[in-house]
Order: C-alpha cells, then sequence, then structure tokens
C-alpha cells in the first residue's frame, strides 16, 4: 500500500511542475502600431503564438533602425518593407527574410478618373507627387516612366509629406501621386473616382517581411521555424473570414484611434490584402510566406541599375523559404 501511495505522490508531484515557459521573442515592427497589422495582434489574442509556445512583444521602429538592429541581436524578429532588406543586404548586414508576408509591394499611381490618366504615359506634362526622392515610390514613378518612354523630364515632380499628400491630389493641387494603394479607399471613402496602376506590375517587391538575423537562424532554426509557422497561422485566420474580427482586437488592444475608420478598413483587407497582398499563386502551392527568388532578384537588380544601391545582392543570399527552415 505505501508503494502504491508512493507511486501516486510522484505522479501527482510530476503533474503539479510548471510548465516550460514559452521562449519570449521581440518583434520590431516597421512604423507605428496602425491596423494594418491587425493579423499579427490577432495571432497574439488568438493563441496562435501561444501555440508555438512563443510569447511576442511588438515594438516599433523605421526599417533601417529594425535592420541595424537585428544584424546587432538587439531584437530577434522584424517586420520591415522588403525594399529595405535588399538594401541591408547590399550593405553586407547579416540578415535573413524568412517570411515573404507580403507577396507584392502596395506602391501605386493613383490620379481623379476626371484627369484622363489611365497609364504613365498620360503623365506627360502633369504634376505628380512622392514623399521624398528617398522614398520606394519615387523610384517606381522613375521605372514606371521609364516603362512609358518617359522620363522625369516629361513631368513637373512635387514632393508633398505623407501626411498632406493624399489631399494635395484631392484638391486638384496635383494631377497624380505614387504612395499607396490603400490611400485608394481613402479616396472613394471621400467620393472621389480614381484610376490606380499598381507599382507592382512593371517593378516587384515587396511590402512587409519578416526577417531574423543569420546567427539566430542557423544557432536556432527550430524557434524562427516555430514563429513564422505562428505568423502563418496569423494570417490564414484573417483570410479565412476573419477581417472583422482580426480589426476589433486591433481596435480595442492595440490601435484605439483608428476604430472610426473600420468600414474603409475592412474594403482594403477584403479588396487588396486578403486578395492579392497576403496571397499569390505561389502562396496557394507552397503556403503563406513563400519565397519568390525570381522576383526578389529582380527588385535587387532593379534597384541596382536605378542607382538605389551600388551592387544587387544574390536573393538566395538573404531570402530563405519557410518551408526550407530547419531542413
Amino acid at each position: 500500500m505505501s508503494h502504491i501511495f508512493r507511486m501516486t505522490t510522484a505522479a501527482l508531484a510530476l503533474m503539479a511542475a510548471p510548465a516550460l515557459a514559452a521562449d519570449k521573442v521581440t518583434m520590431q515592427i516597421d512604423g507605428a502600431a496602425v491596423p494594418f497589422y491587425a493579423p499579427l495582434y490577432a495571432g497574439v489574442e488568438q493563441g496562435f503564438f501561444a501555440d508555438q509556445d512563443i510569447e511576442v512583444e511588438f515594438i516599433y521602429a523605421g526599417a533601417s533602425d529594425i535592420l541595424t538592429n537585428i544584424a546587432a541581436g538587439n531584437v530577434q524578429f522584424g517586420f520591415p518593407n522588403g525594399d529595405a532588406v535588399v538594401a541591408a543586404a547590399a550593405n553586407g548586414l547579416p540578415v535573413k527574410v524568412v517570411h515573404t508576408t507580403y507577396q507584392r509591394g502596395i506602391g501605386a499611381l493613383l490620379a481623379k478618373k476626371e484627369t484622363g490618366i489611365e497609364s504613365y504615359a498620360d503623365l506627360k506634362g502633369k504634376k505628380v507627387a512622392v514623399t521624398s526622392l528617398g522614398s520606394p515610390n519615387y523610384l517606381q514613378l522613375q521605372v514606371g516612366l521609364q516603362k512609358a518612354g518617359l522620363s522625369l523630364d516629361d513631368i513637373t515632380l512635387e514632393i508633398v509629406s505623407t501626411g498632406a499628400i493624399v489631399q494635395a491630389l484631392q484638391s486638384g493641387q496635383v494631377d497624380a501621386i505614387v504612395f499607396s494603394e490603400l490611400r485608394k479607399y481613402n479616396l472613394e471613402g471621400a467620393g472621389v473616382d480614381v484610376t490606380m496602376i499598381l507599382s507592382n506590375d512593371f517593378l516587384p517587391s515587396f511590402g512587409n517581411v519578416v526577417v531574423t538575423s543569420d546567427k539566430l537562424l542557423a544557432s536556432d532554426p527550430g524557434l524562427v521555424k516555430r514563429f513564422t509557422d505562428a505568423v502563418s497561422a496569423s494570417y490564414q485566420w484573417v483570410i479565412d473570414g476573419h477581417v472583422e474580427d482580426a480589426l476589433n482586437i486591433s481596435f480595442e488592444k492595440y490601435t484605439p484611434t483608428w476604430a472610426d475608420q473600420k468600414d474603409l478598413l475592412t474594403t482594403a483587407f477584403e479588396n487588396s490584402f486578403v486578395k492579392s497582398v497576403w496571397q499569390s499563386d505561389l502562396t496557394r502551392e507552397k503556403g503563406l510566406g513563400a519565397a519568390d527568388f525570381a522576383a526578389w532578384q529582380q527588385n535587387a537588380d532593379i534597384l541596382a541599375e536605378y542607382g538605389a544601391i551600388e551592387t544587387a545582392p544574390k536573393a538566395e543570399d538573404f531570402v530563405v523559404d519557410p518551408s526550407g527552415i530547419g531542413q
């Protein structure tokens, strides 16, 4: 009887032992807390990171700072835009894209339909605005003009701040802007009919992507794999009919000042993000976050051609397909 009691006591002690602590990681996200990152916020609140035994903290910074911190090991994961990663790789920073979350860039030329601008060729003699000469949209404008047989000399270029560029188009101060396709929904919400030309149609690029350091990928591929699996699960949940739920999570716990834009954001998520930003033919074949190495290479080559970087890095040197992590 005492033997049975001892066995039972041991079993109870084992059951009472605390669970192994989850891996605590930090993810530094490009910009600030905004609803466009709702899938990541939902991933925490719905338990997709916890399912992978990961506890994640989100902090924010500019893309170049994120990549510097990744390389230095100050944070484990980052979520910058793809162009910044290419520039970092070209400068020799030891960073790796481990989840191509945005399968394409979201830059676009926007114009009022009443102007008759339907292609880059129609920009000749027009006023066109970008936010800065260092922005990815400025490069997109140059490439789009060249593809149409034009150059910057054929337009009047205006530099307008991020906070004022949409209003500049709406008020007629400029004829077109090269900015984010998401602002199309702001304009349409204000009753403006808009023509949109996606920059990705002629310049493959990528929006936000998950990056980590060469060192972490080599030393703990299991953690990186679990993290990218959690990211994929989070985005898949939103794709599978939970746009409104994800936005509500964002409004309630992360981005309360955006709640009055729910209708506009729902439209943007359903018509852009779910339909063609987070998903592609490649992701339908290989899963969310799949890497299109040819498109990454084309993006790097064009950045080098236009002087944004000195030499194009090889895509295989800084991009990893999530399906191959740890194998």
